[in-house]
């Protein structure tokens, strides 16, 4: 199909799609991982749409772990035992009008060939759980994690009120995994916001969080203290089943018969589901609730329509993320109006200056707001909106807020136009766009601009590149923009790997807002700052001084005077044993840690893979650069452009000799992978689904150690198929063009052994 197309076009959407992939892993990455939201519904729906239409045109673009092929995020092996799910935990599709929804329900009764009834549920804005019960007896909950495997939480759900550990009545299948949400109801969660503020900790952004937050914590890291806390919090949470999975021939015909099944085995169902005979009840019940969103105990974001006999399941399928039976209806953001009192610029790791609106707190979708992104100056000039303004707010997908514009009629003449400053608020760098034409303005001092060295810190530490645990943005920024010591550690990233403990102890740092760059502040009014790697001990001696300067001035620098002294605490410890194990992470990580424009995980491993070091790359030509397989034009020209800058070459230095590993063990030279005289020397393997065992990039670094090809789309020259759970459209192709599967065990015996130990 991509022989209609020229390379260059080729490459631009290759370009495209690996900006795209690397965004959206980003935002599941905050939303699964670390329970932070970052853009609306709509905006990641766009993105994912995009990047289907992308994977569409050129099929070569799709590997088996794109974000269309898959759902959720990851299990935190590092916080929680995996746990792998005996049937897959699929998404929903979304649609966000009724005129959409109508188009689905007409094509699910075409696809059928008769009447359809439809089941109507409220669309919990909760965590997703699976609770695997054997023979009656609840054995693991778990996250949806990837889908495939999730994070063990039996420990804390058993806190949970209201899920059995042993279900009513008899009968029960073997095994039977049931789905549903875990929530905190509206008043419950407004009561722990409460508790938060009045214990001086950050609040909850929104119910989803909260939940998720609460359920995914590990008891063993808590004082005795805390962990009362942890389980109060534990026990106020809620859950409320919505299906079930792993049970191919339950002893009934309909989704609404599952939950009067459900209910009988004493789990808890929601009373607020229907059975509608026809399309146009259902989106009676969506519009109902779209205006009773108020009068439900917990906080929803939309309504679940699923087919409601079970038979038309089989019939309607799935793709590989999503039921064709099922469809979420999201409804559309809320507005409320307040009052614009500022607008402040953020400096980003690339530079790129940003205009927030400051604005006067208001809850709206659920959640207090306080600031949302205007984008760009002539976006600011678009919207008309004058500093002083009463503004009309937008909380898109109850998630991201968004400035509609001005209510004229509200002006008194106190209000004043906004002016892009001309000099960076971070180093005092002058603006200027990036190239002539660009909309957006760019700080030129990517060296030694604090936000922007923050930036592309916090990314060194982040899951896409290194995977640094303790380098998120409070330790990046109090390496780069400390409060004390007057000279931060960092004045780039280039001395990251050689920091010792008396670079960052003591450090004092004000915690800023991660969009806006503001200082965040106390509920007193005050100015906050933390000392992220020291803690409190008390004097040793009847004279000892405290490690902190008492004159220091900033926020609570009288704290650090008196009977107690601070020492350095076990996260200072933790980073600088991460920052050593991290010295020697796979070339492609480092490769995506170096922030080098366009190369991202998929480039990263083209790279590494074909070269096998950082010198090999530098010394390539651009042709040789751009003759890999996943590389081309545009990123061949972007390593060219970054390995010609003085200070990126100070970075590999500095790196180098901190002890920082740039090249592969063992790896035979550029473009050898394949002829190294491995056990699959002249071997193309596609690892799909999850194998027991092996990671997703785990299975692809071991098919390349023994000298195979590592294939991301199955065709006619596929030697073998390593088909684990979740393998969907892979596993179909190779089954269709009759290639060789394998399962997990066998994938392991191939890698090790070879071919030939498959067939004896």
């Amino acid at each position: 199909m991509t022989d209609t197309y020229s390379t260059s076009e080729l490459e631009a959407a290759g370009v495209e799609a690996g900006r795209l992939t690397t965004r959206i892993l980003e935002l599941r990455d905050a939303y699964y991982e670390r329970d932070t939201t970052l853009v609306s519904d709509e905006e990641y729906d766009l993105m994912l749409r995009r990047l289907q239409a992308l994977e569409r045109l050129f099929p070569e673009l799709q590997s088996q772990d794109s974000p269309t092929q898959t759902v959720g995020g990851r299990a935190q092996a590092s916080l929680f035992d995996p746990v792998t799910h005996v049937e897959r935990m699929l998404s929903l599709d979304n649609v966000f009008s009724i005129d959409e929804f109508e188009a689905w329900a007409a094509k699910v009764e075409r696809d059928s060939g008769r009447h359809v009834d439809y089941l109507c549920e409220l669309k919990i804005d909760g965590l997703a759980i699976n609770l695997r019960y054997e023979n009656g007896r609840l054995v693991s909950a778990a996250t949806r994690g990837d889908g495939v495997v999730g994070e063990d939480v039996t420990e804390n759900i058993a806190f949970v009120p209201g899920i059995p550990r042993r279900l009513d009545g008899d009968g029960h299948p073997p095994i039977v995994e049931v789905r549903g949400e875990v929530f905190f109801a509206v008043e419950d969660f407004e009561k722990l916001n409460a508790d938060q503020v009045e214990a001086g900790e950050k609040v909850f952004a929104n119910a989803r969080n909260a939940a998720s937050g609460s359920l995914r914590q590990k008891a063993e890291r808590k004082t005795a203290a805390q962990l009362a806390i942890m389980r109060k919090r534990l026990g106020k949470l809620r859950m409320l089943v919505h299906g079930i999975g792993a049970w191919h021939n339950p002893p009934v015909a309909a989704q609404s018969e599952i939950y009067e099944l459900l209910a009988g085995w004493g789990l808890p169902v929601s009373s607020h589901f229907r059975v509608m005979t026809t399309a146009k009840a259902a989106a009676e019940f969506i519009e109902y609730f779209g205006e009773h969103r108020a009068s439900v105990e917990h906080e929803i974001d939309g309504i679940v329509v699923k087919v409601d006999e079970l038979a038309l399941h089989e019939e309607l399928g799935a793709t590989s993320r999503a039921p064709r039976w099922a469809i979420a209806y999201k409804y559309p953001p809320e507005q409320v109006n307040t009052k614009l009192l500022d607008i402040v610029v953020s400096v980003g790791r690339t530079g790129r200056v940003t205009p927030f609106a400051v604005m006067q707190p208001v809850r709206v979708a659920g959640s207090v707001v306080r600031q949302a992104t205007l984008h760009n100056q002539d976006v600011v000039k678009a919207k008309g909106v004058l500093i002083g303004d009463t503004v009309v707010l937008r909380k898109a997908g109850d998630v991201i807020p968004e400035v509609l514009g001005p209510v004229v009629e509200l002006r008194d003449g106190s209000e004043r136009e906004f002016v892009m400053p001309q000099f960076c608020p971070a180093c005092g760098s002058e603006l200027a766009p990036a190239k002539e034409g660009d909309v957006d303005l760019r700080c030129p001092n990517a060296r030694a601009c604090p936000a922007q060295v923050q930036g592309r810190v916090e990314h060194v530490g982040s899951r896409g590149a290194l995977d640094i645990e303790g380098l998120g943005e409070v330790a990046a920024a109090a390496l780069t923009q400390p409060l004390h010591p007057v000279e931060a550690p960092l004045v780039t990233e280039a001395g990251l790997f050689a920091l010792r403990m008396e670079d960052i102890f003591p450090i004092r740092v004000i915690v800023r807002d991660p969009e806006t760059g503001l200082p965040k502040e106390t509920e007193d009014g005050e100015i906050k700052a933390v000392a992220p790697f020291s803690r409190k001990r008390k004097k040793t001696g009847k004279d000892a001084d405290p490690p902190f300067d008492p004159t220091l001035s900033g926020p609570d620098s009288a704290e650090f005077a008196g009977d107690e002294e601070y020492v350095p605490s076990a996260a200072a410890e933790e980073l600088l044993r991460n920052l050593e194990t991290a010295k020697t992470s796979p070339l492609w990580r480092i490769l995506v840690a170096l922030s080098i424009r366009h190369v991202g995980p998929v480039a990263a491993r083209a790279l590494a893979n074909y070269f096998g070091s950082l010198d090999a790359i530098r010394a390539a030509s651009r042709d040789e650069l751009a003759a890999v397989d996943g590389v081309g034009g545009i990123i061949a020209d972007a390593l060219i452009d970054w390995f010609a800058v003085d200070w990126h070459r100070e970075i590999i230095d500095s790196w180098t000799d901190a002890g920082v590993q740039f090249a592969t063990p063992g790896h035979p030279g550029p473009g050898a992978a394949a002829a190294a005289g491995g056990v699959l020397d002249g071997v193309t393997v596609v690892a799909t689904g999850s194998l027991e065992g092996f990671t997703r990039e785990g299975a692809l670094e071991a098919i390349i150690a023994a000298g195979g090809k590592a294939a991301s789309s199955v065709s006619k020259k596929t030697d073998f198929v390593a088909a684990g759970p979740g393998a969907g459209s892979k596993l179909a192709k190779a089954e269709e063009l009759g290639l060789r599967i394998i399962d997990a065990a066998q994938f392991a015996r191939l890698v090790s052994e070879g071919p030939s130990a498959l067939d004896s």
